[in-house]
């Protein structure tokens, strides 16, 4: 008998983060790796965030917190949802975790019985599926497809429900194609939901302020108020706030949901860092105005690379609503051989051969649940991501 838990060896490390640490081992031995795996902003947190946290340790805020979350943050994050979502929370209602990580495993672990299903959207985010085997349940994939942008159907959400169907996990933007529900495409999904009144909905919304070309972000509390009560919204400060090592993600819910996520918290990390909940604050009650500009720099990035992408041979690479990643095909290789010699079988192939051969590290599609593709973080420099995109380029041309 083994030592570690049956659980825990159904469970897979997180891939995109063996692929970053990959290429800083390259780096650190001297190979020139560019890295675009790391869902990361490269901008850095905003100056008033920063002095906020620097105010905090200077006035003693450094003790333990109520387990889910101080007042204040609590108040500034129902006083978010109100204002950017249209949705009436009490400072009850809110949790807050270290990082929205937690919050999602918070409410998994907290709600999953052996044989219940979670259906997830195919490509999905990397730890959801294994945060629902972690917390008992069955991971259910519904897989989209290129030419309906990744979008999951209502046709698609219907044919996956059962009886044992406990949550749906919507993330929109997506992590990792960039795709996004419109209110429209949300209406569709919502109503299918209404019919099944035993499914709940995780609606992971980290990406909100990251939407492109006149995208109106909808989250689905907001399209259809009849499921407010059946619907977890989770949020965070990492990516629109550029604060991913503060670890703060939040969500908002239904109280008797909130009380039990806080129970399981109350006995494994208790309260998130001090520091950073007050600079998540400063974060959603101060300025706003440089989230826009920010969203502007990631739109031209998102272009560049779109239009790079697409004239390497063999590559289909689609243009996204949202978040900073893109999810090129690379259909049009599978098959080929490197100069190396190594034959491209899968996308898993295809990344390694172009880290070892050219030095751009991004993150193979079936790490995502769907084959054959791959994605690539736009949250670098233009320069890198130029010189980036040439690096594919010659790559994709060198296959015979």
């Amino acid at each position: 008998m083994g030592f570690v838990s049956d659980t825990l060896q159904r469970v897979n490390p997180s891939p995109t983060i063996a692929i970053s640490n990959m290429a800083m081992e390259l780096k650190a031995a001297g190979e020139d790796v560019i890295g675009l795996a790391a869902g990361e902003p490269d901008f850095d947190t905003p100056d008033n965030i920063k002095r906020a946290g620097i105010d905090a340790i200077n006035s003693g805020k450094t003790r333990y917190t109520a387990v889910d979350g101080i007042p204040e943050l609590k108040q500034a994050i129902a006083g978010k949802l109100k204002r950017e979502n249209g949705l009436d929370y009490t400072p009850a209602q809110v949790s807050v975790g270290t990082g929205a990580k937690q919050v999602l495993y918070n409410a998994l672990v907290a709600t999953l019985n052996p044989g219940d299903e979670v259906i997830i959207p195919a490509p999905y985010w990397v730890s959801y599926p294994d945060i629902v085997i972690l917390g008992g349940g069955t991971p259910v994939f519904v897989e989209t497809t290129i030419g309906n942008d990744f979008k999951m159907t209502a046709q698609a959400l219907e044919a996956a429900i059962t009886q044992n169907t406990k949550w749906l996990i919507l993330n929109s933007p997506s992590n990792p194609s960039g795709a996004a529900y419109s209110h429209d495409d949300l209406k569709k999904l919502t109503g299918v939901l209404l019919r099944h009144e035993h499914v709940w909905v995780l609606t992971d919304d980290m990406y909100e302020h990251l939407v492109y070309d006149d995208f109106i972000f909808a989250t689905p509390a907001q399209v259809e108020p009849k499921l407010y009560d059946r619907t977890l919204t989770m949020n965070g400060v990492s990516k629109a706030y550029s604060m991913t090592g503060w670890r703060i993600g939040y969500a908002a819910g239904p109280e008797h949901l909130i009380s039990a996520m806080r129970k399981l918290q109350s006995q494994s990390t208790s309260n998130p860092c001090s520091i950073s909940q007050w600079a998540a604050v400063e974060a959603l009650n101060g300025p706003q105005d440089f989230l826009a500009e920010r969203a502007a720099v990631f739109r031209q990035r998102r272009d560049l690379v779109c239009s790079m992408l697409n004239q390497a041979k063999g590559l289909d690479c689609p243009t996204p609503e949202g978040a900073f990643y893109v999810y090129p095909s690379c259909e049009g290789c599978i098959g080929k051989t490197t100069p190396q010699g190594k034959k491209i079988a899968n996308d898993e192939d295809f990344v390694t051969a172009l880290l070892e051969e050219q030095g751009v590290a991004v993150v193979h599609g079936a790490a995502f649940g769907l084959s054959p593709f791959f994605r690539v973080s736009y949250a670098a420099s233009t320069d890198v991501l130029e010189q980036a995109c040439q690096r594919i380029q010659r790559f994709c041309g060198s296959l015979s």
